[in-house]
């Protein structure tokens, strides 16, 4: 299932699972299948993983510049995270608007943030874990971040003090970034 958000370029993917007495199958990604929906995605080029034992992690919100720009089909493969992402692309309608959606093991939904967007996700559960395919390959030059508390992002767990990197806490406000992206209107 094939799902809009109150952004229009941000999807809620949800594949189909097939259960039994022994659990389940999904096809989790399947190019075909979205085209024929009329979902034309970029190509992806790494699929990353990540761990975040305590609930009330924040990762981000992270970014990565042109000419490594990356957009980002995140699930979670245990546990459940709220994820969220954030319209950075001067001139769009939806600049500075976010979205923030759960993703969880038991729901199996996944989210597709374009490259303009920056992008982060707050742990609900313990030992939960972050599956995310990307566009491009990580670049260290045009990695960037902006502090996850500046940009008016109502976080579920917010009387947890959350569990943060050295890079998130000392991000940049977002009322001093500067964005690298630029929205391209739809012909």
């Amino acid at each position: 299932m094939i799902s809009t958000t109150a952004i229009k370029d941000v999807l809620m993917l949800t594949p189909r699972r097939f259960g039994d007495h022994r659990g389940f199958f999904c096809e989790s990604w399947n190019a075909a299948t979205l085209e024929a929906q009329g979902v034309h995605l970029p190509a992806f080029v790494q699929d990353n993983h990540s761990l975040s034992h305590e609930a009330g992690t924040v990762r981000g919100l992270h970014f990565q510049s042109p000419p490594h720009a990356q957009g980002k089909l995140v699930r979670c493969g245990r546990g459940a995270i709220f994820d969220v992402a954030v319209d950075v692309r001067k001139g769009s309608p939806d600049y500075g608007k976010w979205v923030g959606e759960t993703l969880s093991f038991e729901n199996g939904k996944q989210l597709w943030i374009p490259a303009g967007f920056l992008h982060g996700f707050m742990t609900l559960e313990p030992d939960s874990e972050i599956i995310y395919k990307c566009t491009d390959h990580y670049a260290p030059d045009c990695d960037g971040a902006v502090r996850w508390d500046t940009c008016g992002i109502a976080w579920p767990l917010g009387n947890v003090t959350p569990c943060l990197s050295d890079k998130d806490a000392t991000a940049q406000r977002f009322n001093a970034f500067d964005s690298p992206f630029t929205y391209e209107a739809p012909e």
